[in-house]
């Protein structure tokens, strides 16, 4: 059996498909601080793997971690769809493909 080393944040159901699989693995849960900081780099990772793939897929992990870490942050998916929803009505979304270049602003 070959030993790799992850040391990184999974899905929740990972180590049981690991050993269903017929592999074995070892965890351990983290505190709140490292919870957050292994979620930031998942964040990272995974927006590296969307930028490189451009798969559907890899935004359906992103939008996972964005979930959990507002849940981290004590919100709720529903509070984030809010906020989301809030300031797209107020600033606009991005569908527009709108490049802002300058601006002049006045003194």
């Amino acid at each position: 059996m070959k030993h790799r080393i992850y040391n990184k944040l999974v899905r929740d159901r990972i180590p049981e498909i690991i050993e269903a699989s017929g592999g074995r693995c070892d965890t351990r849960i983290l505190s709140g601080k490292e919870y957050l900081a292994m979620l930031k780099a998942k964040l990272r990772e995974e927006i590296a793997e969307y930028e490189e793939s451009g798969e559907l897929e890899e935004l359906a992990d992103i939008l996972e971690i964005l979930r959990a870490l507002a849940a981290a942050g004590g919100g709720t998916p529903e509070e984030l769809e809010a906020v989301r929803a809030r300031k797209a009505e107020e600033r606009g979304g991005f569908r527009e493909k709108i490049l802002l270049i300058a601006v002049d602003e006045a003194d």
